[in-house]
């Protein structure tokens, strides 16, 4: 029977617990983090819906996770051995996802206005109060 951490008989792809290995990429903070994101089904393995965190993976399968309002695509490398640097963890798994899409500033401007428009945000009454405009009559 196969270890968690991949030594098996040869000739057997090395493989290891989808909790363990989502905790050594650093896609969770804990073990316990991992196995409650599997449970909620927001893992895929080669597009298949995990609900197991004990559910083995191998090379090359491909897992898609829903995580922190985006999803990631990665595909399964190496099977790890501790949660290590992010360079380290970042040995395990080739980063399949689309980037990220830039912050627009013009919407982040919009969002940092006041809720009706009526007045400045707030960067720009501490501005207007430095420069003492606001305060003549």
């Amino acid at each position: 029977m196969s270890k968690d951490h991949g030594l098996g008989p040869p000739g057997e792809k090395p493989g290891q617990r989808l909790d363990k290995w989502l905790y050594f990429c650093r896609v969770t903070k804990t073990r316990s983090l991992a196995q409650k994101l599997i449970k909620s089904g927001a893992v895929r393995v080669d597009g298949t819906r995990i609900t197991k965190a004990g559910t083995m993976i191998h090379q090359p399968s491909v897992l898609t996770i829903a995580h922190n309002n985006h999803v990631r695509i990665l595909r399964f490398v190496l099977p790890g051995t501790r949660r290590g640097s992010a360079a380290e963890a970042s040995r395990l798994y080739q980063d399949l996802s689309p980037p990220r899409p830039a912050k627009n500033p013009i919407a982040e401007n919009f969002s940092r206005s006041s809720k009706h428009g009526t007045s400045p945000a707030e960067p720009e009454r501490k501005q207007l109060s430095h420069t003492g405009v606001q305060g003549q009559a």
